[in-house]
């Protein structure tokens, strides 16, 4: 993500607290000094940085608070406080709800912006969003007369994600377009209507009178203004224009995550004072996510987001019998069939990379890692569509036969060494299963007694993790967020396992 640059830094001048013997006003002050060094850094407007010092000082009385572990708390929160405060000016969002009745009024969704801060597309993954995850009837509404293309590029997203499309080549009157495109939509009783307009800028008078003339004439329930994470503190002046000339409601962030710099993003939207309502975080057309800020703050200071990773999987609506997958485990059976359901469950939640950083201590692993985990997965799901059903629900014994494997290779078009990936993947998954039978489990899955854990490895690798006592640490450290995948990655290198594919870290003599 954008920020992630931005978080490791004030991770790291946090975790400094815990190593300082006396927690006085130097140490605040060194502390305080890193934190505004690395929002200026990401771009953050300087009379921002200025105020936010202001703040956590207001906050942090240090005479006041007892010595000890209660002041390394108290800063710690009042920072993070803050930051959080910084992404929200405190307004409730708008919300598209489900019409009911025939003549119900249709909701409808103006998105302005910077030419190439990536609405059109961004006009897409709200379409699709509000069609999968809100069950809405969507319609997408091209009044870019603009720019070339335009038209053509929203007419195959819309058909790309199944929602209607209306636009005209041949009328050079967007605001006519808007109209009438709206009229059609109504007579058709659609939920909502997302309208993408020219992209201009604030300099670009002719453009904002006509950008003017588009909201006037069809006075949407929303103007969302689409802002490239990337601009850095020209969003200011940029933004506020947009918003003294269409009162914007909200704000969408885009490309969060391709650019080492956001701060100059959120100083733009502490001075619209709109909220961010979504965040895009790929190129794909499912990589936009609902904003919360203490979510964001928590993902990029590496502490997770697990109440967030919850909301995804009841919108994902998962119900592939889990009460069902957790008896068999509990019995010690684990099938490639139930492990073919879960694979298809975390890509029901979306892009991985966006998984990872909700799991307390793997919110700052970079986007790579989450990419070709999904890829990997995308690979292994082909290989087991192609499986019969004796295959999926059996032993592992099945697939031994060499006529069988090449049968489910050829059906699935992935080469052996995939199938055989798949196999050593499973393998532990159920050696683990069978140790998991009887064990006393937390409601969070993760076993009562950390002996319980210990005794799934094998000897060599309890020692890399220090024993019993390691493993117990390090549960308690996940439970609280703190756990540091580094360290875990250090960990399998040393056992010979490379962190990114699983398989062993050292080269086969084999030539």
């Amino acid at each position: 993500m954008v920020l992630n640059d931005l978080g490791r830094k004030i991770s790291s001048a946090l975790s400094k607290l815990n190593e300082a013997p006396v927690i006085d006003q130097e140490v605040l002050n060194g502390l305080l000094k890193e934190v505004c060094n690395a929002l200026i850094h990401a771009d953050v407007d300087m009379k921002l940085v200025f105020n936010l010092r202001k703040k956590i000082l207001a906050g942090v009385d240090l005479e006041d608070t007892a010595a000890g572990i209660s002041r390394r708390k108290k800063i710690e929160d009042t920072v993070i406080g803050e930051i959080r405060n910084l992404l929200d000016p405190g307004k409730v969002p708008w919300r598209p709800t489900k019409k009911k009745g025939i003549k119900s009024k249709m909701d409808v969704v103006m998105m302005v912006g910077l030419q190439g801060a990536g609405k059109t597309t961004t006009c897409t993954k709200l379409a699709l969003y509000y069609k999968e995850r809100k069950n809405l009837k969507v319609g997408l509404l091209c009044s870019d007369t603009y720019r070339a293309g335009a038209h053509d590029q929203l007419k195959q997203n819309a058909a790309k994600v199944g929602v209607e499309f209306y636009g005209d080549r041949e009328c050079s009157d967007p605001v006519q377009i808007a109209m009438d495109g709206l009229e059609g939509f109504a007579e058709d009783n659609f939920d909502i209507v997302i309208v993408d307009t020219s992209g201009r800028h604030k300099q670009e008078s002719a453009l904002f009178e006509e950008m003017t003339a588009i909201h006037q004439a069809i006075t949407p329930d929303e103007t969302i203004f689409v802002m490239d994470s990337s601009i850095g503190q020209a969003a200011f002046d940029q933004a506020k224009a947009f918003h003294d000339a269409v009162d914007v409601g909200s704000v969408i962030l885009t490309k969060l995550d391709g650019h080492a710099k956001g701060g100059g993003a959120l100083s733009a939207v502490a001075a619209t004072g709109s909220p961010i309502t979504y965040i895009g975080t790929g190129e794909q057309f499912d990589c936009l996510e609902p904003f919360e800020p203490d979510s964001l703050v928590r993902r990029i200071l590496g502490k997770g987001d697990i109440g967030g990773l919850a909301r995804r999987i009841q919108e994902a609506e998962i119900k592939d019998n889990q009460e069902e997958l957790l008896k068999k485990i509990q019995q010690g059976k684990l099938t490639l069939r139930d492990m073919m359901t879960q694979f298809k469950n975390v890509l029901k939640l979306g892009p991985v990379n966006s998984i990872m950083q909700m799991i307390p201590g793997f919110s700052n692993l970079g986007k790579e890692h989450g990419d070709e985990s999904q890829k990997r997965i995308q690979r292994f799901l082909y290989v087991m569509d192609s499986m019969t059903d004796e295959e999926l629900d059996g032993d592992l014994k099945f697939l031994r036969n060499q006529n069988r494997r090449r049968r489910i290779c050829r059906g699935s078009g992935m080469p052996d060494r995939v199938l055989n990936e798949l196999v050593e993947m499973y393998k532990p998954f159920e050696a683990a299963t069978k140790k998991l039978k009887n064990m006393k489990m937390k409601p969070g899955g993760m076993p009562q007694n950390a002996s319980d854990l210990a005794g799934m490895f094998p000897p060599h690798v309890l020692k890399q993790f220090g024993g019993t006592a390691g493993i117990r640490q390090m549960m308690k450290k996940f439970e609280d967020g703190n756990f540091d995948p580094a360290k875990m990655q250090e960990m399998m290198k040393n056992m010979g396992v490379n962190p990114n594919t699983g398989k062993g870290g050292k080269k086969s003599r084999r030539r």
